[in-house]
């Protein structure tokens, strides 16, 4: 399960070591470790990563699958978290140390910058290879994080970006050799830690209104 610790004035919400994927009880404790940064009050910033071969591979396909009753409330709780994370009221940065897939790569789009390993591992939207298409929040949380060019052949493609190719795109804001990774997360975030407050709140809610507004829209959940 996640858990979060504290390095002077940056959180450090480790995801888990395994494919890290949505269940409930995991976005669970996601929105938990997200209300006590939140709660802090002074300098902070936020740093997202995991251990191991993945930083997520998605949602829980498996619990879905067997909880199809729950499948509105279960999109409506991912949905929340990444609206919740692109609206926080500090600086973020995901740590991508692993593969990272699907509503893991969204979640990583929800962070203000990213970093990933450069040698190994993949960023990868695979929708339309899976045949599970994007809800029109996903979408326009997507769109609004990525270039057109970027957004368009990531969504359409499927393409899976390693390191270098995804800071080529733009996905990504550094590539960093493997030990380098969460250090380099770090240091971006706890520069940033004085931003930290409602003003930076504010001015994500609004820079991002449209895709927050898509991603709480439960009338239009999945088109």
């Amino acid at each position: 399960m996640p858990t979060l610790d504290r390095q002077d004035d940056v959180f450090m919400l480790d995801l888990g070591d395994t494919e890290n994927r949505f269940h409930p009880d995991w976005i669970a404790s996601v929105d938990t470790a997200l209300g006590e940064v939140e709660r802090t009050e002074g300098a902070r910033a936020l740093v997202t990563t995991a251990t191991g071969k993945f930083f997520s591979n998605g949602l829980d396909l498996d619990w879905l699958t067997a909880n199809g009753e729950h499948h509105r409330d279960y999109v409506v709780s991912v949905h929340e978290l990444f609206a919740r994370v692109l609206s926080l009221p500090v600086i973020t940065v995901a740590a991508l140390q692993g593969h990272t897939f699907a509503a893991g790569a969204m979640l990583s789009l929800a962070h203000d910058f990213r970093v990933m390993r450069a040698d190994r591992g993949f960023w990868c939207l695979p929708e339309a290879e899976i045949g599970i298409p994007f809800t029109p929040g996903m979408s326009a949380l997507i769109q609004a994080r990525l270039a057109p060019r970027t957004a368009h052949e990531a969504m359409t493609t499927a393409r899976r970006y390693g390191g270098r190719d995804a800071l080529a795109a733009g996905i990504v804001d550094h590539a960093a050799d493997e030990d380098a990774v969460r250090s380099t997360a770090v240091g971006i975030a706890a520069a940033q830690a004085g931003k930290a407050g409602p003003t930076l709140s504010t001015i994500k809610s609004r820079m991002y209104a449209s895709a927050l507004d898509a991603l709480r829209d439960k009338d239009k959940l999945l088109g």
